[in-house]
């Protein structure tokens, strides 16, 4: 149900991922309406900057620096922003990674950190701020997660896997938390203009047409309308909307079919590439 009372206004909020990219906007956009915002990522000068241009604005902007690999790192980030801060009203989950490719091919050292990340990680610091959260019957978990997270694809097989766990993570924690006021939604959008395909690596050197692709802000404006709203499932973009939900109803052995031809095809490229 849609209260007009967010939790973002005048709370305390986390922002992991904020070094970059729809984290970033997230925080450019809150910073109007939050008393603290809590910047998470590796990347402490990125941090640092953000915070720089964010100085002005009505909210309080706390630089932590984190390795979301690392749970010890997780769990004190937890205990030193509550500490400071004295609760936390939102969680937004943003940071992760992501791979593409055929996962014979993958970085096994990689496919560890992703699944830290994206599942281990965004678990740990749900579950360190959840407890204050129900407590005090308000707050809420903003996931940022993927389009991936309600399909599959072949050459993204460990990518998906990992966003399936938010989509079922969110899920299921939304249905344990009705009526105790704490809010836990997610985002899942198709492809967005951020460094992404920079960081995951692209084999396939082929570029996501213009038309399909959503901007960092207008994701962070569709994430914090989500919350607000408390909706959810949200899938911004016409396109990702389009195919997601065009995907739901086909059959299952359809799209397995269809998905198996394009991974036949897209192995073929690939090979051809290394040689």
């Amino acid at each position: 149900m849609w209260s007009t009372q967010s939790p973002f206004d005048g709370g305390v909020v986390i922002v992991t991922g904020a070094s970059s990219g729809i984290g970033a906007q997230i925080a450019r956009q809150l910073a109007p309406r939050t008393a603290v915002l809590v910047l998470v990522a590796r990347r402490k000068a990125r941090l640092d900057d953000l915070a720089e241009e964010l100085r002005h604005s009505r909210s309080a902007v706390d630089v932590r620096p984190c390795d979301l690999s690392d749970p010890a790192a997780i769990e004190a980030l937890a205990e030193a922003v509550i500490a400071e801060h004295g609760r936390v009203d939102v969680l937004v989950n943003n940071a992760g990674m992501g791979d593409i490719g055929l996962f014979e091919e993958s970085e096994p050292d990689k496919n560890l950190r992703m699944l830290q990340v994206n599942v281990v990680g965004l678990t740990a610091l749900s579950r360190a701020v959840l407890p204050g959260m129900v407590g005090r019957k308000k707050g809420g978990i903003l996931n940022i997660s993927s389009g991936f997270g309600l399909l599959t694809s072949p050459g993204f097989a460990a990518y998906a896997a990992t966003k399936h766990y938010v989509s079922g993570f969110t899920e299921g924690l939304r249905t344990e938390l009705g009526g105790t006021g704490v809010r836990v939604v997610q985002v899942c959008p198709g492809p967005v203009a951020t460094e992404f395909e920079a960081v995951a690596g692209n084999p396939t050197g082929q570029k996501v047409p213009g038309f399909i692709e959503l901007t960092a802000q207008a994701c962070a404006s569709a994430s914090i309308a989500a919350l607000d709203r408390d909706r959810a499932l949200t899938v911004p973009g016409a396109a990702a909307w389009l195919l997601i939900h065009s995907s739901w109803w086909t059959p299952l052995v359809v799209r397995r079919a269809f998905l198996t031809l394009v991974g036949r095809f897209a192995r073929k490229q690939l090979t051809k590439k290394a040689d």
